[in-house]
């Protein structure tokens, strides 16, 4: 057997916001992880962080993607046991959408439908709790009796199968695997000059804090994001800038 893991978040976002009134339910996003330190973890959401109505199959990234955008972001993982052939199974299907992502949009019309239980399905469209429950069912392993477009995250808080193995702010979570050196809510304040002489000169700005770690300052949503590097991946930047 296998561990996998469902991710229900609420990242604060407007979008979210606006779904919350209508659902009433604490989580709106669902993705799916195959390790539990969320490595590799896929769901339909945003392409990109700036553009909530450009969406469609994502590889999600904790670290650059659009949760970075949002530091205090709140989650609940469960975890989901498989067999061996059914995991095998689920990389393939995942695999599959990789390979044609760009084919692959969010289904906003779907989502119409579950406030009257009817499924609206536009081929080659997902949103984030239907492609969830989707991959599972063609791996073996469904979850739900109904289409996978009527359902919606907060039904996978109510699946026996899942155990709840985690629930609170995302990036407090133990085992991320950007936990050591990426704490985005930190980020609150940035030297405003450095920044810009860093943007218009290409340096690294190295800046030592109280933990003495340095730091560089890349583009953020609403401002700049701070960002932990290495020792040996700053002297790297440092070097590759220098070129």
């Amino acid at each position: 057997m296998k561990s996998i893991y469902i991710i229900l978040s609420d990242t604060g976002s407007l979008f979210n916001k606006a779904l919350k009134t209508v659902t009433l339910a604490p989580y709106n996003h669902a993705s799916l992880a195959l390790d539990d330190n969320l490595r590799s973890i896929y769901s339909f959401g945003r392409r990109e962080p700036s553009n909530p109505f450009w969406g469609g199959f994502v590889k999600e990234d904790f670290v650059q993607g659009t949760f970075s955008w949002f530091p205090e972001a709140t989650c609940a993982i469960y975890e989901l046991r498989v067999t061996q052939r059914e995991y095998q199974r689920l990389e393939r299907i995942i695999k599959a959408f990789e390979h044609k992502y760009k084919h692959y949009l969010y289904n906003y019309i779907g989502l119409l439908g579950i406030p009257v239980n009817q499924p609206l399905q536009l081929p080659a469209t997902y949103f984030c709790s239907q492609f969830v429950a989707e991959v599972l069912h063609r791996a073996g392993r469904s979850l739900f009796k109904k289409a996978s477009s009527l359902v919606t995250p907060d039904d996978f808080r109510q699946c026996a199968d899942l155990t709840l193995v985690y629930q609170g702010r995302l990036y407090d979570y133990p085992k991320l695997y950007s936990r050591s050196f990426y704490q985005p809510w930190r980020y609150r304040s940035f030297p405003m000059r450095k920044y810009i002489k860093q943007q218009f000169k290409g340096e690294i700005l190295g800046m030592p804090e109280s933990d003495h770690k340095h730091y560089y300052f890349r583009d953020g949503f609403i401002k700049p994001k701070k960002v932990f590097l290495t020792r040996k991946l700053h002297k790297l930047t440092r070097a590759v800038l220098r070129k």
